[in-house]
């Protein structure tokens, strides 16, 4: 039983791991940029949802829907600003760049809320699931985040390969010169690519400190590493990819931490991440790309 309770914990984790690596995935897949300030607008959902719902006591609807809004638009501002001038520029300004804006974000989190923890209130109010007299607990957040995490990678799936804007990132993506020529909108997909990433990182922080109620102007910075080794590790540029790599970390992590040591379970996922990329360069799912010279 103890492991069944550790296994759902670990879902659970791996759950939130896979919201954020698809934001990861998406940006990656479709404008070959490594969003590093992803993490942290994790932190700025968090923050949104905590002034709306704690510090003005609005309805938690309110702070879900605001979280979103919000963060969908500075992923917007984000790109254009810092990653539109840069399109040509090598990667490694880009890699600078997405730094940068990621300490800019932890710094205003830190001016406007100052350094101490928050107790953060979950949004969530469905009640725990008792089993077994009470010998396993499955918390109401845990649930929504398990069903919430599968419900965003089926719509993501559905979206790219069946919609409009869906099929003009899936030609961005291949080229974006022959998308251009083509007559998509590149800027107005690239943009639409931020948007979603960013939305599915307002909800991916939203259930982590729903399910973690604790907030800092670093709450975003480790999960959201975490979740760039899980779009790696399940093979970057692809949406089923992330979402089991992100599941799989979750899983490893929480049973080496209860079964081998909680220091070194961070250790243990990365060495685990080196194994997998050793024998499977592109991730368990991810294909490889034959390039023309």
């Amino acid at each position: 039983m103890e492991f069944l309770s550790y296994l759902i914990s670990g879902l659970s984790l791996g759950s939130i791991y896979a919201l954020i690596a698809l934001g990861y995935t998406m940006v990656y897949g479709i404008a070959k940029m490594l969003n590093f300030a992803h993490g942290d607008i994790i932190m700025v959902g968090g923050f949104i949802v905590f002034t709306l719902c704690t510090t003005l006591g609005l309805d938690s609807i309110w702070g879900i829907l605001g979280a979103i809004v919000g963060c969908t638009i500075l992923g917007v501002i984000v790109e254009k600003v810092a990653y539109k001038p840069l399109r040509s520029a090598s990667p490694l300004a880009v890699l600078i760049t997405a730094i940068g804006v990621s300490y800019l974000l932890q710094n205003l989190a830190l001016l406007i809320f100052g350094s101490g923890t928050k107790t953060f209130t979950s949004v969530v109010t469905i009640p725990k699931i008792s089993l077994f007299d009470d010998q396993l607990v499955i918390t109401g957040e845990t649930i929504v985040t398990i069903i919430v995490s599968v419900i965003i990678m089926v719509g993501l799936v559905f979206f790219v390969n069946k919609t409009k804007p869906g099929h003009a990132m899936r030609a961005v993506s291949e080229d974006r010169g022959a998308a251009q020529l083509m007559g998509i909108n590149v800027n107005a997909t690239i943009s639409l690519t931020f948007a979603i990433g960013s939305a599915l990182a307002a909800v991916a922080g939203i259930l982590m400190c729903s399910a973690y109620p604790s907030l800092t102007a670093y709450t975003g910075a480790m999960p959201g590493i975490k979740a760039f080794v899980a779009a790696v590790f399940g093979g970057i540029g692809s949406i089923p990819g992330a979402m089991v790599g992100g599941i799989l970390l979750g899983v490893f992590e929480s049973l080496s931490r209860a079964y081998i040591s909680s220091q070194l379970s961070d250790a243990i996922v990365f060495a685990v991440l080196i194994i997998i990329l050793t024998i499977k360069p592109t991730g368990l799912m991810g294909k490889k790309i034959s390039e023309k010279v």
